[in-house]
C-alpha cells in the first residue's frame, strides 16, 4: 500500500476503505508519511469529500491512535458533553450538577482554553483549592460516589488528531465538514462515554456562521457516534451574542452557581435545559424529553443541582463555601463601564469580538504558555433588541491593569452594531439533530 495511490485514488473521487483509512492515520502518526503528502490528502478530501461510513473509519482510527478511557469501572450509563465553543459558554458548569443530581454518573474530560477566555478546568480553578489532576482511580470513585467529576485530558487522547490538525491549519483545509467531525469525535469517542451531547453553536460567535452549516456539522457527528455505537444528539444553539451575561473565568463560574440557585439568564437556561435533556433522555432515565426537562427543573428547584455543585467541588479539593458565597472568588481591582455613544436599539453584535476584549483584558491565551488572569472579564448590560441612551452602559468591564482596560474599551464599542428599530431576537435553540432526522424549531 503506497500513500501515492491513495491520495491519487481520493483526487478522483474515490472511496477509501478502512484498511486505507487505518494505513495513512498510522503512517501519518508514527511518521512514515511525510507532512507534504498528507497536506496533499486532507486537500484531496476538501476537493471530493467523503462520505459518512469513510468518516466514520477516520474517525476510528484517530480515536484509537492513542489512549481510549475506559470507562467500565463507573457504574451506570455515562454521559458527555461537548460544546463546539462560544463566548460565555459555561453550560458543561450548570449541566454537570443537574444531570449528576439525578443519578447519571457525569465524567467529563476537559482541556484548557486557547483563546477568548480559559476552558472548563480554567474556570473551576477560579474556586480556592479547586484541582483536575487527578488520578484516574479518583476519578471512578468521584463518579461511582457523587456522579461527577471533570479532569484534565489525557496528553495522548487521539494524538492522530493533534498532528493532523495542526497540518489543517497551515494548509487551508479546516472548514471540510469531514475533517471538522472527525476531529471532534475523535476524542469523544477516545473519552468513553455511553452518551454523547453536541452542543453545536451557530452565529457570529461560533465556528459555523449559518444555521444550514451548523445543521450540517451537527448530523455528521451524530452519524459517526451512532455509526461507533455510541447513542449521540447534536444540540444546534446560537452564538450570535455572548451566552448568558459573564464572560470572564470566575465570572463565569459564579454565573454558573447563580444559575444553579434559580437565577439564570434565559439563554443560559434555555440551552442549558435543552443538552440536558437529551443528557438525561439518552441515559433512559425519563421516558419522553419532556418529563427529561421537567426532572431537571426540580433539581434547580429543589437545590439538589446546587448541592452537588459543592459535592463535586470539595471532592476535588476545592472550597465549597464558594458555591454558597460567591464573594468569595477573588475580584478584580478595575470595575468600570464601557458606554454607548449613541442611542438607538443593539441592532447586532460581533461576537468574537467580545471574545477578543476578554482576551486583551488577560481572560484567555494566546499561547499555550500564556497565564490568565482568572479574574478579569466583563458583565454584558446590553443584548441584541435592548434600547440604549446615549451614554448608557453597554457592559461592566473588570480589570487589573488601566492599559489593557482602555485597550479592551475600544474593542468592545466595536463589536456592537446600534440601529434606529429593534431587531427580531435570535432564537436561543434552533433545533436537535438525533439518529432519527432533524428537527427545527
Amino acid at each position: 500500500m503506497r500513500m501515492y495511490d491513495l491520495i491519487d485514488k481520493k483526487r478522483n473521487g474515490g472511496k477509501l476503505t478502512q484498511e486505507e483509512i487505518d494505513f495513512i492515520v498510522s503512517g501519518f502518526t508514527g511518521g512514515s508519511i511525510p507532512d507534504y503528502q498528507m497536506s496533499a490528502f486532507l486537500m484531496a478530501v476538501c476537493c471530493k469529500g467523503m462520505d459518512t461510513e469513510e468518516t466514520t473509519q477516520l474517525t476510528l482510527a484517530m480515536a484509537h491512535s492513542g489512549d481510549m478511557l475506559d470507562l467500565s469501572p463507573i457504574q451506570g450509563v455515562k454521559v458527555d458533553k461537548h460544546s463546539t465553543g462560544g463566548v460565555g459558554d459555561k453550560t458543561s458548569l450548570v449541566i454537570g450538577p443537574m444531570v449528576a443530581a439525578l443519578g447519571i454518573p457525569v465524567a467529563k474530560m476537559s482541556g484548557r482554553g486557547l483563546g477568548h477566555t480559559g476552558g472548563t478546568i480554567d474556570k473551576l480553578e477560579s474556586i480556592k483549592g479547586f484541582s483536575t489532576s487527578i488520578s484516574p482511580e479518583k476519578f471512578f470513585e468521584d463518579v461511582n460516589r457523587i456522579k461527577l467529576a471533570i479532569t484534565g485530558q489525557s496528553a495522548n487522547l487521539a494524538p492522530a488528531d493533534k498532528k493532523i490538525y495542526a497540518l489543517r491549519d497551515v494548509t487551508a483545509t479546516v472548514s471540510n465538514i469531514s475533517l471538522i467531525s472527525s476531529s471532534i469525535m475523535s476524542k469523544k469517542l477516545a473519552s468513553g462515554a455511553d452518551v454523547i451531547v453536541l452542543d453545536v453553536k451557530t452565529g457570529s460567535g461560533a465556528f459555523m456562521k449559518t444555521v444550514e452549516d451548523s445543521v450540517a456539522l451537527a448530523e455528521a457527528m451524530v452519524n459517526i457516534g451512532n455509526g461507533a455505537g455510541r447513542k449521540t444528539y447534536g444540540v444546534i444553539t446560537d452564538m450570535n451574542q455572548p451566552l448568558g451575561r459573564a464572560v470572564g473565568n470566575s465570572l463565569e463560574v459564579i454565573e454558573a452557581i447563580n444559575a444553579l440557585k434559580g437565577q439564570g439568564p434565559e439563554d443560559l437556561m434555555a440551552d442549558a435545559l435543552a443538552l440536558g435533556t437529551y443528557m438525561v433522555y439518552g441515559a433512559g432515565k425519563a421516558s419522553s424529553p419532556e418529563e427529561a426537562r421537567e426532572m431537571l427543573l426540580k433539581t434547580i428547584e429543589d437545590g439538589s443541582a446546587l448541592k452537588k455543585m459543592a459535592e463535586f467541588v470539595e471532592a476535588q479539593g476545592g472550597d465549597p463555601a464558594y458555591v454558597y458565597d460567591t464573594d468569595k472568588f477573588e475580584k478584580a481591582t478595575i470595575i468600570e463601564p464601557v458606554c454607548s455613544d449613541r442611542e438607538g436599539y443593539v441592532s447586532s453584535i460581533h461576537t468574537d469580538e467580545v471574545g477578543m476584549t476578554s482576551l486583551i483584558l488577560g481572560g484567555g491565551r494566546e499561547t499555550k504558555e500564556s497565564v490568565i488572569d482568572l479574574s478579569v472579564g466583563m458583565i454584558i448590560e446590553k443584548k441584541i433588541g435592548d434600547h440604549v441612551d446615549k451614554g448608557e452602559p453597554l457592559a461592566t468591564l473588570y480589570a487589573n491593569d488601566r492599559t489593557k482596560l482602555e485597550a479592551a474599551k475600544a474593542r468592545f464599542l466595536g463589536a456592537y452594531t446600534i440601529g434606529a428599530k429593534p431587531e427580531v431576537l435570535p432564537k436561543h435553540v434552533y433545533g436537535i439533530v438525533t439518529e432519527d432526522g432533524i428537527k427545527m424549531f
